[in-house]
């Protein structure tokens, strides 16, 4: 189990991942969509590093209550960024109609990797439920984001375009 275990821990993402060129690759039309989750996932990244460095909880094996299975610094915990990288691909991909039949496999993946982070000692459970919470306020972000460019930008831009038609916007 252990093995398995390790195997989650260190290679769970590039699954996930995978799941998402997999997804691009079968569902060309969904590509933007999918880039722009990948964009989103970096600043969850980003969030989640932030947070734990502010909140400084330290991780299992550095309080000597678990060995480090894996290799892994001492940085702090909470929240997990796996589990808050792996748990937002699997919201964004729920929440969009073309992509929702992959979600299921990216959902399992986030609480394998989760599982299998705490069994090697990297990991409370409540780093990776903390990584969930924080996964979903940036998908709540992430939907907001988009209703803003549905309704804001996107109509600006037409009305630029409108404006700027092949006799308009030239001297005379």
């Amino acid at each position: 189990l252990l093995s398995i275990a390790s195997a989650l821990a260190e290679g769970g993402a590039w699954l996930c991942a995978a799941l998402m060129g997999w997804a691009a690759w079968r569902q060309p039309r969904e590509r933007g969509y999918l880039l722009a989750a990948l964009a989103m996932a970096g600043v969850a990244s980003f969030l989640a590093h932030w947070l734990a460095d502010g909140i400084g909880l330290p991780r299992p094996f550095v309080l000597g209550l678990a060995p480090a299975h894996i290799a892994h610094g001492p940085s702090a915990a909470m929240p997990s960024t796996h589990a808050t990288v792996m748990f937002f691909i699997a919201l964004a991909l729920a929440a969009h109609p073309g992509l929702r039949r992959w979600a299921p496999a990216a959902a399992l993946l986030a609480l394998a990797t989760g599982w299998a982070r705490v069994y090697v000692g990297v990991h409370f459970p409540s780093d990776i439920a903390a990584g969930l919470v924080l996964a979903m306020a940036v998908q709540g972000l992430f939907m907001a984001l988009q209703w803003l460019a549905m309704r804001r930008v996107a109509p600006a831009f037409a009305r630029i375009q409108q404006g700027a038609g092949p006799t308009q916007g030239r001297a005379p």
